[in-house]
């Protein structure tokens, strides 16, 4: 009888090394930048070797897939990053008023749509990255819609629950696709 294992162990092997070996103690905002790196990096890995396959939805009547949580971190770190704390006029890429879900509704297995997906998700992430590394401090603040008056602080906190949440679906799905389970 071989050892037993934990579920969570099995996924990404060498590729998933090293997303989390940020610091645990010390200066907040590289703390807080090391864990929403490592976020982002495991939404890339629970997606990495998958083309059309990611556009698979869930079970129905959802329309959850990984291409659709692309799409939809896209116009999440957008609207925060861009919208609400740099104060720029720039509308969702995947979801509007009339389409709240495009941002999933939308996501096709077309080889155009999945690599258009990728390449906003990462021109996002490159602006959210560089916003955070320019800031003064945590403390500047954005006025939203939603929440009011935000800090640079809250974002990110609120950025690194969203893709954790996400995340979990995320493993869910792509256990579903091909069976990879785990961290």
């Amino acid at each position: 009888m071989s050892d037993p294992t934990r579920r969570g162990e099995l996924f990404g092997g060498a590729n998933g090394a090293g997303r989390f070996t940020g610091p645990t103690t010390g200066d907040e905002r590289r703390m807080l930048v090391d864990v929403l790196h490592a976020q982002r990096a495991t939404l890339q890995l629970k997606c990495s070797g998958l083309g059309p396959e990611l556009s698979l939805r869930s079970v129905e009547p959802s329309t959850l897939s990984l291409l659709g949580l692309v799409r939809h971190l896209t116009d999440v770190e957008r609207r925060w990053f861009r919208q609400v704390l740099a104060g720029q006029d720039a509308p969702a890429l995947f979801s509007s008023t009339a389409e709240p879900d495009g941002d999933f509704d939308g996501a096709t297995d077309d080889h155009g749509a999945v690599a258009a997906a990728w390449v906003a998700w990462r021109t996002e992430v490159a602006f959210a990255e560089q916003f955070v590394t320019e800031a003064p401090d945590l403390d500047i603040k954005g006025d939203d819609s939603w929440r009011g008056t935000v800090s640079l602080r809250w974002v990110v906190i609120h950025m690194i629950e969203e893709y954790a949440r996400h995340n979990g679906h995320a493993d869910l799905l792509r256990e579903r696709i091909d069976g990879p389970i785990g961290m």
